[in-house]
């Protein structure tokens, strides 16, 4: 039996549970889903962790091979500039028709070097839409079958909580619902994976979108405590995206905002300015405020910066995701004790 589960029921539930009859398949139930998660987890998880760093890489040589064709453009203008002034200046001059066949040369050269570059890179793209399409494949299968169990313990709970209300002492009750709240983590993480997967591979229509009407809907569907204001300090933008990763963007930044509040009067603040090419957001909290030397590590899949145990640490990997896929940036400023506030821009 797994060690985990193990000590669990040894810690929670009385000791005759683990010998009775009634309860073995449930217990089995539990342990093989144990087994099957973690391994399927940690599958998904090295598959998305190796695909970052061949996308990382490949991305890599995809910009040196941009500023090499740059270089290449830049000296063919001066080229060309060079040539129609030697043509002006003296047509008589040999030397000066020599210089012209030489660069007439050089250029073809070039050209033939520019087209092999081309070729190389769109051989590279193809490859990459390839592993982006099995990455994609693959996180939609795992998903299912990492689910599929969850349902089982989720129904198999449920179903004893009923069952043996009348048997399951205060303690026990607790320890089941323990259970139900692993299994919601569990499938927030799963949903999560797939949604950092796939966000930048779905191809979606650009459209307009109000950013206040959406903002407004959010504040609607999230949980936010009674102690807790979401405030929109001035009118937000109509922005050009896809509502679907335009809300992920907005919810998990809010999201994250109310749950870091460790005050009796907690405060979330959403505002907006207009530069010539960008909207620029912030989004300020009162809470607890982020180390300087987590600024970085809150960005990376699957890190997280406390002990929270509903936290999946995919959020704000997702966040960063969409705001590079519009083009955009995003930072933060912190102090301890006294709040946080993310910026972030987007493209007009």
């Amino acid at each position: 039996m797994n060690s985990l589960l193990k000590r669990q029921i040894r810690k929670y539930f009385p000791a005759e549970f683990l010998n009775d009859e009634r309860f073995e398949n449930f217990f089995k139930a539990v342990e093989e889903s144990y087994k099957t998660n973690n391994e399927q987890l940690s599958m998904i998880q090295l598959a998305m962790r190796i695909s970052s760093d061949e996308l990382f890489s490949a991305n890599r040589k995809l910009k040196a091979e941009a500023e090499s064709q740059k270089e290449i453009i830049d000296r063919l203008k001066s080229v060309m500039k060079t040539l129609d002034i030697k043509n002006i200046a003296d047509k008589n001059q040999n030397d000066e028709y020599i210089n012209v066949a030489n660069l007439a040369t050089y250029i073809e050269e070039q050209s033939k070097e520019i087209t092999k570059i081309n070729k190389d890179q769109e051989i590279l793209l193809k490859n990459l839409e390839k592993k982006n399409q099995v990455l994609s494949d693959y996180a939609h299968m795992v998903s299912h079958d990492l689910k599929s169990p969850l349902r089982s313990i989720n129904s198999l709970v449920t179903w004893m909580k009923q069952d043996y209300a009348d048997k399951i002492d205060e303690n026990g009750a607790k320890n089941l619902d323990i259970i139900l709240q692993s299994v919601e983590k569990m499938d927030a993480l799963i949903s999560g994976i797939l949604n950092y997967s796939t966000i930048d591979q779905e191809d979606l229509e650009y459209y307009k979108v109000d950013t206040n009407h959406l903002v407004n809907e959010i504040k609607q569907i999230i949980y936010c405590p009674k102690n807790v204001k979401i405030e929109i300090l001035n009118e937000l933008p109509v922005v050009k995206g896809d509502k679907f990763r335009l809300q992920q963007l907005f919810q998990n930044l809010i999201q994250n905002a109310v749950k870091s509040i460790d005050k009796p009067e907690g405060l979330v603040k959403i505002a907006v300015k207009e530069n010539s090419n960008f909207f620029k957001y912030s989004i300020e909290d009162n809470g607890k405020g982020i180390k300087k030397d987590h600024f970085y590590k809150i960005f990376q899949i699957f890190e997280k910066i406390d002990n929270d145990f509903s936290s999946t640490g995919i959020g704000l990997s997702i966040v960063k995701k969409i705001i590079d896929f519009y083009g955009g940036k995003i930072w933060l400023e912190s102090e301890l004790s006294k709040g946080t506030i993310f910026y972030f821009t987007l493209p007009k």
